[in-house]
């Protein structure tokens, strides 16, 4: 018989909006004396409501949650931003307080819920391991039997003993995860940072999750990757505007998300969806466009789709530049990747110039889809896109059949030729 090991009842969080500290005490000062004045607050940002209006105002990040889990379960969270996810998971791991409501935890959490938690940048590697196993409360001797194992995990023996404060984001998750998920936690909870491992880093971190349920260990598990949630979880609860929607088998929550995920045709500034790792702003502007260059957000599965760059600066093209345009699903798969080897013989590219590639005839399974682009030069990538909401593909009878096309047939519809021949 299985216990609970976590159990949520009627849990609401709220944040009060308005004024809060700007970090020092002489801008707190030039805030209170503008207040005092009935002045606008200084230090609202430009096109913001100003701080002192929102005094009183207040949001629900979580609204009566409830909710139980099993020791030995895996349970995804999913939900589109904003929808309360990383906060509960803060709540369960006591880095924050419920506004009202009952939570109970029985046994130890590990927790990895964003880059550099529970890691002081100071302290090398080697002693983070050990200050990490302390909070768990473990013996010295305890977290050495398992250090070898934690270190061969994360792939940073090199750096072990280096301050951490000098690791790329990628190995500040590497090492983070391998001592939450090796330091034998009765419960492990993570959060979406696992999406800033490569690839391969990102498969181990599944395998060793299932590894732990198939212990007997728990796992929560928030992920925008819905392949990644079906593989690992059997049940799973949808979040919408800090609600539980549903709650029950992956398959049919993944459904209910993704039947209700459209594009946002108001995207945020090209500026948000830029990687930090971008050293230059190359391209300015994102627009998918029909066959006959007009704007456009929803296509056929039959239809051609054109997508458009529009230059920031000029570019010398010395042979060795080339833009990569990724098309993700909304689970965040690849479904296939255009490479501008070849297809664009100007020997510069000039500031303000528009390139354009046509995917003809799509395809796509419907559903909305997202882009990835970089531009790369001399093996480097100069400026990278991700996540940008492109376009739709809408859902229609293609075949002719009376039947329309789903998500659970692959990622593209590939007309094929049939043919019935009598035996001989």
């Amino acid at each position: 018989m299985t216990n609970a090991v976590i159990s949520v009842e009627h849990l609401t969080k709220q944040y009060d909006l308005g004024v809060i500290g700007t970090g020092t005490i002489s801008r707190d000062l030039n805030r209170w004396w503008a207040r005092v004045r009935k002045q606008p607050d200084p230090y609202t940002r430009i096109g913001q409501k100003d701080a002192f209006e929102r005094i009183g105002d207040s949001i629900l990040a979580l609204d009566d949650v409830s909710f139980t889990v099993q020791q030995g379960e895996a349970l995804g969270i999913i939900g589109r931003n904003g929808a309360g996810k990383s906060t509960l998971l803060k709540i369960l791991s006591r880095v924050t307080a419920p506004s009202s409501g009952v939570v109970k935890v029985r046994g130890r959490i590990g927790s990895l819920l964003e880059v550099g938690t529970g890691f002081h940048p100071e302290l090398t590697g080697r002693e983070n391991v050990y200050l990490n196993g302390a909070i768990l409360g473990m013996k010295k001797e305890e977290v050495t039997r398992k250090f070898n194992e934690i270190v061969d995990f994360s792939g940073v023996e090199k750096f072990i003993d280096t301050p951490v404060k000098r690791y790329s984001s990628g190995m500040y998750v590497r090492l983070a995860f391998a001592v939450a998920a090796h330091l034998d936690p009765e419960i492990l909870i993570v959060d979406e940072v696992l999406a800033v491992g490569d690839a391969e880093f990102q498969k181990k971190c599944l395998g060793k999750m299932g590894d732990v349920t198939g212990e007997g260990r728990t796992v929560l598990f928030v992920s925008h990757n819905m392949a990644a949630i079906e593989k690992l979880c059997k049940t799973c609860l949808l979040l919408k505007d800090g609600n539980i929607e549903i709650n029950g088998l992956t398959s049919d929550v993944v459904d209910k998300y993704l039947g209700g995920l459209g594009l946002n045709h108001s995207p945020k500034p090209l500026e948000d969806y830029r990687h930090s790792s971008s050293q230059k702003n190359i391209i300015q502007q994102i627009s998918c466009l029909s066959v006959d260059l007009q704007q456009k957000t929803v296509f056929r599965i039959d239809e051609n789709i054109i997508l458009e760059l529009k230059l920031s600066e000029n570019i010398t093209n010395r042979g060795d530049t080339f833009i990569g345009v990724g098309i993700n699903n909304a689970k965040d798969e690849r479904v296939f990747t255009l490479m501008s080897f070849n297809g664009i013989e100007q020997q510069s590219w000039q500031q303000g110039n528009l390139i354009r590639v046509m995917i003809p005839n799509n395809n796509l399974i419907p559903g909305p889809y997202f882009l990835k682009i970089s531009v790369t030069q001399g093996g480097t990538e100069q400026d990278v896109i991700l996540n940008f909401p492109a376009f739709e593909v809408a859902s229609h009878d293609y075949f002719n059949s009376g039947r329309l096309p789903s998500h659970h047939q692959g990622l593209i519809i590939k007309d094929a030729y049939w043919e019935y021949h009598n035996a001989v």
